[in-house]
């Protein structure tokens, strides 16, 4: 029987660079952080969905050859990688909070169709959209 969703990965380039934004600067928490080798399983979640971790992986062996993960980290580097979506409660005091703690925004707050939306970045080069619902309208 099919029960979900559980785990969904982005690729970093720096695992540690990766946790100190997630949780430092994003407010997620740490879910799992193991090694097998030089292989690190490096899991983090929203406070709000327990349910669900991001996967913060590192391209490369055992998964990858090298020259995939050469491929792959220049493609996350230009922003290549389909974008995510942060729903938050205020995205204008998101985007000032979240700014003011280096966070680099690739566009700010803007307003569309009743609801406002801003873009940011984390360090790899992974694209967010930051959008706060429109009044009256429920998120997720």
């Amino acid at each position: 029987m099919n029960q979900g969703i559980s785990v969904v990965g982005l690729y970093v380039d720096d695992q540690e660079e990766a946790l100190a934004f997630y949780v430092g600067k994003l407010g997620f928490r740490v879910h799992t952080d193991v090694r097998n080798g030089a292989y690190r399983w490096l899991t983090v979640q929203h406070p709000d969905q327990p349910s669900f971790q991001l996967g913060l992986f590192t391209p490369g062996p055992p998964i990858h050859d090298e020259a995939t993960a050469q491929t792959l980290r220049a493609m996350v580097a230009k922003g290549a990688m389909p974008p995510l979506v942060l729903h938050v409660s205020d995205c204008r005091e998101s985007y000032t909070r979240l700014k003011a703690s280096g966070v680099e925004f690739t566009q700010e707050p803007v307003e569309r169709y009743g609801s406002v939306d801003a873009g940011f970045r984390d360090p790899a080069g992974n694209g967010w959209k930051m959008i706060q619902a429109p009044q009256g309208q429920r998120q997720g």
